[in-house]
């Protein structure tokens, strides 16, 4: 796990843009036509990616499932069985919280996932594992978080997946041997259309429920067209979504 996390941090941006660019600084003598073509290539990419009006649109791509409607709301419990939340990473303890806390990705989807249970009374699995084998485990720290800040009971824990292929494969283990089935999925748009597929190769009857939407209209200064860091993060996750997306369909084919 830890080769493939440092493999994925060179090849995406910011890493990937900084290797680029030295690699132009190291060809301006011997190539410098070559040179200066890697350095603008560069550049325009982490122009492009640093802009709001290029979150908007790559994210349209991404997010093609939507969100779910009242009328949806008030038949969930018609419909399926159980709400499974996906983990969405975990911060370190600090002095404040005193023990590890959901990713703000992680407490959007809990929030989300308590505002379901409510309205409907599925019941919860938390879905998410270890981050480099350290304890506690994702699912752990998410079913503290909904039953002390939402006084929401998560019925099953499953703490082994490390991967959104694995949340389903463990998923399964969990629920289908209880003859469950049908579930509620949460997790964010843009991770949504990899997430439902995974889940419905393992043999679940899925009702997306994305939040955390990135389509939005930016409505930024400029036509959003000025470079900010937070555009540069999002875009960067989309990436790392879109190119999961295309090797999750080719391992798919290549082992069908």
């Amino acid at each position: 796990m830890t080769w493939r996390y440092i493999i994925k941090q060179l090849g995406f941006p910011p890493s990937g843009l900084i290797l680029l660019f030295l690699l132009s600084w190291m060809l301006r003598k011997h190539l410098p036509r070559l040179a200066s073509f890697i350095f603008l290539i560069t550049l325009t990419a982490f122009y492009v990616l640093s802009i709001p009006l290029s979150v908007e649109h790559f994210a349209r791509h991404i997010e093609t499932e939507a969100a779910l409607t009242a009328e949806q709301l008030e038949q969930l419990d018609q419909h399926a069985d159980v709400i499974v939340v996906l983990g969405g990473g975990r911060e370190l303890a600090d002095d404040a919280w005193g023990s590890d806390q959901p990713s703000l990705f992680a407490q959007q989807r809990l929030r989300y996932a308590s505002r379901l249970a409510k309205t409907s009374e599925l019941p919860i699995l938390i879905s998410g594992g270890l981050h480099f084998g350290q304890p506690p485990s994702e699912a752990q720290i998410g079913s503290e978080t909904l039953a002390i800040d939402f006084n929401i009971e998560t019925h099953w824990l499953e703490g082994e997946s490390r991967t959104t292929w694995e949340n389903a494969l463990y998923s399964a283990k969990t629920l289908q041997p209880l003859g469950i089935k049908k579930i509620v999925l949460v997790t964010d748009a843009w991770h949504m259309p990899r997430a439902r597929w995974s889940f419905e190769q393992h043999g679940f009857e899925v009702i997306s429920a994305p939040m955390g939407f990135f389509s939005v209209p930016r409505q930024r200064p400029a036509f959003g067209l000025l470079p900010e860091s937070k555009a540069f993060w999002q875009n960067s996750l989309l990436l790392n979504e879109w190119v999961g997306q295309k090797l999750y369909l080719h391992e798919h084919l290549k082992n069908n």
